[in-house]
């Protein structure tokens, strides 16, 4: 899988309910951008993903823009990505037009990063050699979130 196949790949795990987790680095450095958050570390990645997971359904993904590329163990992307889903809590369905951003690093053997335990949960393909983001960024032009 190469780094446009792995922003495919999340974007459909997103679509699908499917752990994303696995998707990102594992440690202390790990970032990710959200519309209304910033979640730094890879359990702190890792929880507010789960969080998302748990409460919200209804994912509709769609990029219009996606361009992706990676000079040896280092890859990078941007996208427009039209968003919508569902909080369950709150019973509010939710539409933005996004940005997205990333940096990604390739790892070996469908690990997560050094020192990986992968959480308990798979990598998303296990194949030497996959890239996982190290940083995400999404965000929105619409203002007053």
């Amino acid at each position: 899988m190469d780094v446009e196949d792995t922003v495919r790949a999340y974007y459909e795990a997103l679509r699908r309910g499917e752990p994303l987790s696995p998707f990102f680095v594992e440690g202390p450095d790990v970032v990710k951008f959200g519309i209304s958050e910033r979640l730094e570390g890879s359990e702190a990645v890792a929880e507010g993903l789960r969080a998302q997971t748990q409460t919200t359904d209804g994912w509709v993904v769609e990029s219009s823009n996606l361009v992706a590329a990676d000079r040896g163990d280092h890859g990078w992307f941007s996208d427009e990505v039209f968003m919508a889903w569902t909080d369950r809590e709150r019973s509010v369905r939710y539409e933005f037009d996004t940005r997205w951003s990333g940096t990604l690093v390739r790892v070996e053997g469908g690990k997560r990063g050094p020192g990986d335990e992968n959480d308990g949960a798979p990598a998303p393909d296990s194949a030497p050699g996959e890239w996982r983001f190290a940083g995400m960024h999404v965000s929105t032009a619409r203002e007053g979130l």
